[in-house]
């Protein structure tokens, strides 16, 4: 038998080794979950919460980039469907799994199960959460952490590492609120009970009570294993520590501060940015931030750290935990009151921080120009005398069938055909109420071509009531957008010279201020089709979205349990 090449033998050895060491890095990361409904006590008052494996929040998913996450989720909710929408994943060649009922698939029915398996290729701070009506609401959220490949490091030093998931909490149940956003005359949802800080928080009671002028609010007295006890971070003296910060708030935008300390900003959605030091900062909801903490402080005290309401005015209470000092006794409260929260409505100090957050150096830059640009007016509207949200006066309204499936397989009944309003009147006095505050419902898709460019702008309104102009934070799904400005009152071309183009953020979520607009710039890359909306809960289901799609027929093999309702169901009943 003929020997192999020396030279030839050695490449194979290399090759070998270099597949070998791909396989070992890339991991699959198995779960298995079940949803249900479970008795908690998020703010030291018992309500039903919706939990996974018994746990609230879900559990933490870890990952290194590269890794494969399969999730078999079991829907025991027994008189209601579910999705999980997976935050900031992108879904490269595996639409389906992006978890939006009617888009990306169908509801998983009570006592069945999905299995969701995507990769994530990109390290960054994520999170996941419900998608079907307003179960985000109800508690269905986690964290997602997505760590550096082996081998590669990040930008920037730290010690050690703390998770913070932001979210704000409801006595009244998800079914009442959607009941009531539903009903004419409107009920609106009012405000939070309560902000929690990882599933945690107060009512009733404050951990900051001595601080208090009022004494109305008693102090909590927690031993320290109760449900609404705070989490403490713990820390040593002298280090850097990354703090990862997302909020899933159905409602509140927040500020977070920590006693004495400033806070480096280096992350935001899963990107880079250029490190710039805060006193505060803001975080809508949809968004994500990893910040650095020098614990640099007298290590004889202990810290606050507090979030508080931003944008609208505050009927809560701030969250509140401790930033603990080792070896100082973690039950000994700060000397000082926590921080206080800027003011509600003080939009330049939001500005300030949001015009900060800039991509760093080495980062894909955006395209010079786009191919397409869409201007969506954002405005507050009724249909017959219900109160709704609309994008160009249409309030979305989903199919019964997916968009992936119907579009997959050109199903030209699933869907509102005619083609969706690229723009609104001119004539539209954007700080007024609207001559005709009346609106239709649609569920048109804005089709663009594969790998095109496109240019979104969104813009902000007078609501119904005058001189109400409200904060939106608006998600992408699919994809990843550079925001290349923000300004004041109605957009108009001139305004395109303002445009950054040198190193504006990549994010997924961004805010439009009450009466501006924000630009947005993405590359239809993802084949697939990509829900666009408000992040704030009942906002979305009044119906402030649209939906992309791109290169849907170059989407591969759909999961049949993915479309098993409505014309993809009767479809998979027939082949089957």
């Amino acid at each position: 038998m003929a020997s192999l090449n020396p030279a030839l033998a050695l490449l194979c050895g290399i090759l070998l080794c270099f597949v070998v060491q791909i396989s070992l890095a890339a991991k699959v990361r198995h779960h298995k979950w079940e949803v249900e409904y479970m008795f908690w006590s998020p703010d030291c008052e018992e309500h039903v919460v919706m939990g996974i494996n018994g746990q609230f929040p879900g559990p933490t998913i870890r990952a290194t980039a590269g890794d494969t996450i399969v999730v078999e989720l079991t829907n025991k909710l027994y008189t209601e469907g579910v999705v999980i929408h997976w935050h900031g994943i992108r879904q490269f060649g595996t639409p389906w799994a992006d978890g939006t009922a009617s888009i990306s698939q169908c509801a998983i029915n009570p006592g069945e199960t999905f299995v969701y398996r995507f990769k994530v290729d990109k390290a960054g701070t994520y999170f996941y959460h419900g998608h079907f009506g307003m179960q985000r609401s109800a508690g269905l959220y986690g964290s997602l952490i997505v760590e550096v490949a082996e081998g590669e490091k990040e930008p920037f030093h730290y010690d050690g590492e703390f998770n913070l998931l932001l979210s704000d909490w409801w006595h009244q149940s998800v079914h009442e609120q959607e009941v009531g956003l539903s009903s004419k005359p409107f009920r609106w949802i009012g405000e939070p009970q309560s902000l929690l800080i990882n599933g945690r928080g107060q009512y009733n009671c404050s951990l900051a009570a001595k601080y208090s002028n009022s004494s109305s609010v008693p102090a909590c007295k927690l031993r320290g294993n109760e449900q609404c006890a705070p989490q403490i971070l713990h820390v040593e003296p002298n280090k850097t520590y990354r703090l990862r910060i997302a909020s899933t708030t159905a409602l509140a935008s927040l500020n977070l501060a920590i006693g004495g300390h400033n806070l480096v900003v280096v992350e935001a959605d899963g990107n880079y940015v250029q490190p710039f030091a805060v006193d505060d900062m803001d975080i809508y909801s949809g968004e994500s931030y990893s910040v650095l903490l020098r614990t640099d402080q007298d290590p004889s005290k202990n810290y606050w750290l507090s979030v508080g309401v931003r944008g609208r005015e505050p009927k809560t209470p701030q969250g509140l935990t401790i930033l603990n000092y080792k070896p100082t006794s973690a039950s000994r409260l700060p000397p000082i009151r926590p921080p206080v929260t800027p003011r509600w409505n003080d939009t330049d100090h939001s500005k300030a921080f949001t015009n900060k957050t800039l991509a760093l150096m080495g980062s894909p830059k955006p395209p010079p120009t786009s191919h397409r640009q869409i201007l969506l007016l954002n405005t507050q509207n009724r249909i017959d005398g219900f109160t709704k949200w609309a994008l160009n006066n249409i309030s979305l309204a989903l199919p019964p069938t997916p968009y992936l499936g119907s579009m997959k397989f050109g199903l030209k009944g699933a869907f509102d055909q005619a083609s969706a309003p690229e723009k609104y009147d001119e004539s539209y006095e954007v700080m007024k109420p609207a001559v005709n505050q009346n609106t239709t419902y649609g569920n048109g898709v804005y089709v663009f071509d594969l790998n095109s460019t496109v240019d979104v702008i969104l813009q902000n309104a007078n609501a119904l009531a005058n001189g109400t102009s409200e904060i939106h934070p608006w998600h992408l799904h699919g994809h990843d957008f550079w925001v290349l400005g923000y300004g004041e009152g109605k957009f108009t071309e001139a305004d395109v010279k303002k445009f950054n183009l040198k190193n504006p953020p990549l994010k997924n979520t961004a805010v439009i201020f009450p009466f501006g607009w924000t630009a947005l710039r993405f590359v239809a890359d993802n084949p697939g089709v990509w829900a666009f909306h408000c992040h704030i809960e009942p906002h979305l289901h009044m119906g402030m979205g649209v939906v992309f799609a791109e290169g849907v027929q170059k989407v591969g093999r759909i999961p049949s349990s993915a479309l098993a309702c409505g014309m993809t169901g009767r479809r998979v009943a027939n082949k089957n």
